[in-house]
């Protein structure tokens, strides 16, 4: 038979439910088993709290407890039985309509996240747990492995899933806080972190590649970043600013083991000094050759 709740959450009995709360998420923080893994003690401590809680917390069946009408564990006391809610010879069968305060709710502020209910009851499950992860790019494309913290102190290596997104959440089932009836879930959210050069647009990956003049006019060979290192592109002779050279296969995964392309755009560049020449040349284009981009001649 379980204690006096009261005793168990060392409050008195005219105490006001705002008081039961608190004392109760001071003594479940100090005793939850996360906080004292492999301590027995701590761990029956817990279950004794919750269920003191779980009486005390709501108010009808405080109501009954202090009335007599129902005994420490929540059982009916049956007349002719004496109406003492310790009396040991009460043995009624519990209420078919049992309904019980959201513990997951309280240790849900308590360690990060928030359990359920199941059948409109209590639901003795684990609270879930939250947290913020954020990766870099690089990450995404090559998966693997990242160490994060949780606010209950506990550590997990996340497998980044291959093309995730940034707000994409994860979900670890089993990983969340402990409960009577199993553990809640961690749910993981991936940030993904701004690259210096690629943007992405679904699964490809786009990035701006300078060309000089010369190189978009008469073509040529030139050096461009790639996730995987950097590589040797042919500019195509004639080539203008927003033409794409594509990249097969070096975008980011689709989580089903194909890969998006890298789209390199060109952006025509020209020198950051003065060049006299270049700039007699254009006079004489001018001049001679005029035209208006954007207008087939």
């Amino acid at each position: 038979m379980a204690q006096d709740p009261y005793q168990e959450l060392g409050v008195a009995r005219g105490s006001s439910a705002e008081d039961i709360r608190k004392a109760f998420r001071k003594l479940a923080k100090q005793h939850h088993p996360d906080a004292n893994r492999g301590k027995k003690d701590s761990e029956e401590k817990f279950k004794r709290l919750s269920a003191a809680f779980d009486l005390l917390g709501d108010p009808d069946k405080r109501k009954k407890f202090d009335a007599g009408e129902i005994d420490a564990d929540g059982r009916e006391i049956m007349r002719g039985y004496g109406h003492s809610p310790f009396n040991d010879g009460a043995g009624g069968p519990r209420s078919a309509n049992f309904e019980g305060v959201d513990l997951n709710e309280i240790l849900g502020e308590m360690f990060g996240g928030r359990g359920g209910r199941a059948g409109g009851g209590f639901a003795s499950r684990g609270s879930d747990i939250r947290a913020r992860l954020e990766v870099d790019l690089e990450d995404v494309i090559a998966g693997g492995k990242k160490r994060i913290a949780f606010s209950d102190g506990r550590t997990l290596d996340v497998t980044i899933p291959n093309g995730a997104v940034d707000g994409q959440t994860l979900r670890l089932r089993g990983l969340g806080g402990p409960g009577r009836a199993g553990p809640g879930d961690a749910f993981i959210e991936i940030a993904v972190r701004p690259h210096a050069v690629f943007r992405r647009e679904g699964d490809n990956l786009v990035m701006d590649l300078a060309v000089s003049v010369p190189d978009a006019v008469l073509g040529g060979k030139v050096k461009a970043a790639t996730p995987e290192g950097s590589v040797t592109l042919s500019v195509p002779k004639g080539s203008n600013s927003g033409s794409i050279l594509r990249l097969k296969g070096r975008g980011l995964g689709d989580g089903h083991g194909r890969r998006g392309d890298l789209l390199a755009r060109l952006v025509v560049t020209l020198p950051e000094s003065t060049d006299e020449a270049l700039e007699k040349f254009a006079e004489a284009w001018r001049r001679d050759r005029p035209y208006s981009p954007g207008r087939r001649r």
